[in-house]
């Protein structure tokens, strides 16, 4: 059979040399994913669950013709629907979200012939239109024909999920099939060696202009220098596995993360799921077939099993054995000068099922000093999956990758033998929950644990999310971003003085790190922990990533850093902490400047917090309020509040009430002036308010 084309460049100059081969690679695809389907032996193969988590193979028979549809229609390369009743029920999947998360939903499935007729319309229409509509190159992912594209790699990512399932389902179900060959090769597994890796650079992430399809998360920047370290010269083989099973790792909880044991009791497992003990003898179970043990095979087990078996590995040798980073497997990668798939020639890999429909000898192909550091099965690594520096969501595909940005999804490297197109390349990221069971195993190496990598989660709370946009975000109507326009008023008003400086009510500490420009010091505080933590994010991490609200249920997902914003630097000069205005800690004194924006009026007793501020500042400091004067009486009991009330018939405002308070120890040298600011709520709904603005300075 010939090898299945690679995923071609999309800036060929010649347009007709190029939809030719976007031609062939949609037919090659759609032929190879129908002959996948031909192992079942029954119609009752479609509709019989191969495990209670995931959906039947009817629905991934049918889902990934659906997902052209669903997709063409958003860019108006497809006007009206084929199936619209199909086009639902095959849309989304189950994401096994937990182990311990059954879906026992029911659906009434159609047949598998339906769904062949149904397979049948698509291609016509993608091929007519793929042969007739109008294309100008490059192809990048602002082109409508990028969606063609993204249904074709999508149909491949699927071609290797649905195999996962085929090869869990009962034996009955399925059958050998010449086009799915399987290695015959086996025998005794070679002794594994680690072999020294100098410290040295990686550079990660794909650039805009790239000429090759990728998913969201590939694009970005992130560049790392590495430490020393060893790795594995193989993928750790079913044979170096077994000591591990035979040793008692499986009902020992030492080797396991809480997270590891509570899943390996909820699924009785005593070895990994493919193995299959029978009269003493150990088979393995393949896609269609169960074998002999293949002892010199890589082992296949889902990341709890790799990081118990590396945990008791690391205490039987006394070396620091753990998983590999993603950083220290594209290290290792290249080093070894691994190139791309090339077209017509077979590669030095058991990948792109090129040689064989199941995985092969450790020792096969060597690629530098190691084998299959590319191919044979996907090798885990410690890296749940993040985002790098400049991620953006199609928008087209806006939850291919963000439901995967929880610290729960870890990185898969390498490619297994049935990975082509996108997943063959260097640049592929595609992550799976830990006890996920995939076409993967494990390369293990030894050295310092790596550094912490920057967290992946987006916050998705409203009220934080709007804080860390209206403090970091884009600007609306041409209103100045608010906690930069006051700090840099404080510093104006500051002049020569540049000590220490304390932001009252900081949230997520915009003001605080503007502050810290000219300050040589900066205390954020604020009453509420999950606001400072946006603030201690940044700090720590650089980056901040939320969600917004757009319309309804749909969202947008927004990345800001210090960097961008010239504020990296100076960072290191705030310290954030939770306090409460009315009741600051003896510590908090000495400062040059105190900057309470839109505080005043969220205090439970602000003319204690008044009565008092001037012990915190040096002599001839400065005091900052700014607020809108919203008196409510859920944050502030009536008779506290400053102003916004009558007295004796006369009114009495806000201002009156901070003359009340500060002429004793401060003088007003400027305001009140009004500084607007404006929330964003929605895409579409903005809130605009000014903020009464004075600044007072504390008598010698």
């Amino acid at each position: 059979m010939a090898h299945l084309p690679r995923t071609p460049r999309l800036d060929n100059p010649d347009t007709d040399a190029l939809r030719h081969k976007i031609l062939n690679y949609f037919h090659t695809t759609f032929d190879r994913y129908e002959q996948l389907f031909e192992v079942l032996t029954c119609d009752e193969a479609y509709t019989v669950k191969p495990i209670t988590l995931r959906h039947p193979l009817i629905f991934y028979y049918g889902h990934t013709a659906s997902f052209f549809i669903n997709k063409l229609l958003l860019t108006g390369l497809l006007k009206e629907r084929l199936n619209p009743h199909f086009e639902s029920i095959f849309a989304v999947g189950v994401d096994e979200m937990s182990w311990d998360d059954l879906n026992d939903d029911h659906y009434d499935w159609p047949t598998p012939a339906d769904v062949r007729a149904y397979r049948d319309q698509v291609r016509q229409v993608l091929d007519r239109i793929i042969r007739t509509a109008p294309l100008t190159s490059p192809i990048d992912w602002k082109h409508p024909w990028w969606t063609i594209l993204m249904g074709i790699e999508h149909e491949r990512i699927h071609l290797e999920t649905s195999s996962v399932l085929i090869r869990q389902h009962d034996l009955k179900y399925v059958q050998p099939h010449p086009a799915w060959p399987c290695c015959r090769d086996s025998g005794p597994a070679p002794a594994n060696q680690l072999i020294d890796i100098p410290a040295g650079r990686v550079t990660l992430g794909k650039a805009r202009d790239d000429a090759v399809y990728g998913w969201d998360n590939e694009y970005g920047q992130r560049e790392v220098v590495l430490e020393a370290f060893q790795a594995a010269q193989l993928l750790t083989s079913n044979q170096e596995f077994l000591a591990f099973v035979n040793a008692g790792g499986y009902t020992d909880a030492r080797w396991w993360s809480e997270e590891g044991w509570n899943w390996r009791t909820f699924a009785a497992a005593e070895h990994p799921s493919f193995w299959v003990r029978t009269d003493n003898v150990w088979l393995l179970r393949l896609m269609c077939e169960q074998v002999g043990m293949p002892w010199d095979w890589p082992v296949e087990v889902n990341y709890h099993e790799a990081e118990a078996f590396c945990r008791w590995q690391a205490e039987q040798s006394g070396t620091p054995i753990r998983l590999p980073s993603e950083d220290e497997w594209y290290r290792l990668y290249d080093l070894a000068q691994i190139g791309p798939p090339a077209p017509g020639a077979a590669m030095n890999a058991n990948l792109h099922l090129d040689h064989f429909a199941s995985p092969c000898p450790v020792y096969r192909f060597a690629q530098g000093d190691f084998y299959d550091l590319s191919g044979n099965v996907w090798q885990w690594t410690q890296t749940p999956i993040y985002p790098f520096e400049g991620f953006a969501v199609h928008p087209c595909y806006d939850d291919f990758t963000t439901p995967t940005f929880d610290d729960r999804h870890n990185l898969i490297k390498g490619g297994s033998w049935i990975s082509c197109g996108n997943e063959s390349l260097r640049s592929a990221r595609y992550a799976f929950r830990r006890h996920f069971f995939q076409h993967a195993g494990f390369r293990y190496v030894a050295g310092k644990p790596p550094r912490v990598l920057p967290g992946s989660r987006y916050e998705s709370d409203e009220l934080a999310a709007q804080y860390a946009e209206f403090h970091y975000g884009d600007e609306h109507f041409g209103v100045a971003n608010f906690p930069q326009a006051l700090a840099r008023l404080a510093i104006d008003l500051a002049g020569k003085r540049n000590g220490r400086a304390l932001d009252l009510g900081c949230a997520s500490g915009r003001a605080s790190f503007e502050l810290a420009r000219h300050f040589n010091a900066v205390d954020g505080i604020d009453f509420s922990a999950r606001l400072i933590n946006l603030g201690v994010q940044l700090q720590q991490q650089g980056c901040l990533r939320y969600t917004l609200q757009d319309e309804g249920e749909l969202l947008s997902y927004q990345a800001r850093d210090l960097a961008s914003l010239g504020l990296a630097d100076v960072a290191k000069k705030v310290h954030f902490s939770q306090g409460d205005a009315c009741n600051l800690k003896p510590r908090l004194t000495g400062y040059d400047l105190v900057l309470a924006a839109n505080l005043i009026d969220r205090l439970y007793d602000p003319r204690k917090f008044l009565s008092q501020v001037h012990t915190r500042l040096n002599s001839g400091g400065v005091l900052i309020l700014a607020s809108p004067y919203t008196w409510l009486e859920e944050h502030t009991p009536k008779e506290e509040w400053l102003g916004g009330f009558k007295r004796d018939g006369e009114n009495v405002t806000t201002l009156d009430g901070l003359h009340e308070v500060l002429d004793q120890h401060f003088e007003l040298i400027r305001g009140p002036e009004e500084v607007p600011f404006v929330i964003r709520e929605t895409r579409r709904k903005f809130q605009h308010t000014l903020s009464e603005v004075t600044c007072w300075r504390l008598k010698g």
